[in-house]
């Protein structure tokens, strides 16, 4: 693949379309827009298709860097117009081109359907199998976007790579070692630095999140200001090779066995009711169970060797503490005496306090205890620590402790 410059770039907003309207002269400034930095430089941009990555490459142009944007196919949906999966179709793929072309730079296509496919759907499938709950949004930044794509874009000559991430960036400065950070988005009702906890330090050097200090309104703003042709784009809500399916029909189609008739017991071991097959029931679920009682009812734990979901009281199901595996911090650190933190462990959860203690150095183990506010966790969950709006580290939930210390949720699969 090679990159060639288009005949005509375009460099300015007024060849562009009309000059921006007034109401966004508020947003391009630096510490909306951020620095214009990028003369004599290229940045590569993962182009979705969305509204999102369509004014990361605008902000990026803009900017100074030059632009190529580069749209990853990464799961072909079986239907044949793609409605079922829109995000990963031939149409996201022509919004991301639409795009492109309005701004004046070059665009190319990628297939990492390979690589998504062992990374991302068949360990979204097994987890879900084992009993465990996994986050395939965070695994495929890890593997796909921040591992494949920075890869690429280092083998096309880019000096970056960004996204339509919501998140933000405050570079460090390698003369004096002081590491990358990784923090919260302006917007918290948009946050994705819960999917970015993985990143490392080169990865948070070499990537730009343009849109961390905006609000998803006025991304939308820029958009239409803009003209680009997908700024009132609706987003896609569902993990993107599921679509509008459930997970239970997604994981069924290639693991049936996950979806055999078993017993609904509680701590004690009594059976109250039947399920369809553990698949349709997650650790922390309320609704749907099938069973009435004087008191809601939660999963509390998935039993794929007995085919047994127990359920409990809602005092049963916060967690305690939880093990943790493949857990590292951001900025390298391993600390050897215990540290607070705020933690995190669903997607744009609620942060409870929480005291970290590490295992060996090098083991990737941790334990983390709850204090006020404790979560309802299971194993294969991400775990996030932070310190205000900084993202410090986190790892993966091996086994958790229930606040009712008689019920554990250990390791499954």
């Amino acid at each position: 693949m090679t990159m060639s410059t288009p005949a005509t770039l375009i460099t300015s907003t007024a060849a562009l379309n009309d000059e921006p309207a007034d109401d966004v002269a508020d947003l391009l400034s630096e510490a909306k827009f951020g620095p214009r930095d990028g003369a004599g430089r290229t940045a590569v941009v993962a182009m979705s298709g969305g509204v999102d990555s369509a004014v990361t490459a605008l902000i990026m142009r803009e900017r100074g860097y030059r632009v190529v944007g580069i749209n990853l196919r990464l799961f072909s949906p079986h239907d044949a117009d793609h409605r079922a999966n829109p995000c990963c179709g031939i149409p996201a793929m022509d919004d991301a081109r639409a795009t492109c072309a309005r701004i004046g730079v070059p665009f190319y296509a990628i297939n990492m359907e390979v690589e998504f496919g062992a990374a991302v759907v068949d360990r979204f499938v097994d987890e879900y199998a084992s009993g465990r709950t996994p986050n395939p949004c965070l695994e495929c930044n890890r593997h796909v976007k921040f591992r494949h794509l920075v890869h690429r874009a280092r083998l096309l000559g880019a000096d970056c790579l960004a996204t339509g991430h919501y998140a933000r960036i405050v570079h460090g400065a390698a003369s004096s070692g002081e590491p990358h950070r990784l923090l919260r988005a302006v917007d918290r009702g948009k946050d994705q630095s819960y999917v970015l906890y993985t990143m490392s330090q080169d990865q948070l050097g070499y990537v730009r999140f343009p849109l961390g200090d905006l609000t998803k309104p006025e991304v939308r703003r820029l958009a239409r200001a803009y003209g680009l042709p997908v700024a009132d784009k609706a987003e896609s809500q569902e993990i993107c090779f599921v679509g509008a399916r459930s997970y239970a029909d997604f994981v069924a189609t290639r693991r049936p066995d996950v979806v055999q008739p078993g017993e609904i017991v509680n701590t004690s071991g009594d059976v109250l009711g039947s399920h369809r097959g553990l698949v349709h029931h997650t650790v922390g679920q309320r609704r749907g169970i099938g069973i009435a009682g004087p008191a809601p009812l939660y999963v509390l734990r998935l039993e794929p060797a007995t085919n047994r979901i127990v359920v409990g009281a809602q005092a049963e199901a916060l967690a305690s503490a939880v093990e943790v595996e493949s857990f590292a911090l951001l900025d390298g650190a391993w600390p050897r005496e215990p540290f607070g933190v705020d933690a995190v462990v669903r997607y744009r959860g609620a942060p409870a306090d929480a005291a970290v203690t590490l295992g060996a150095e090098g083991s990737g183990e941790a334990t983390v205890i709850f204090g006020d506010g404790a979560p309802v966790a299971a194993p294969g969950q991400a775990i996030v620590l932070y310190r205000g709006d900084e993202v410090l580290g986190g790892g993966t939930i091996r086994a958790v402790t229930t606040a009712d210390a008689s019920v554990s949720t250990p390791a499954s699969g």
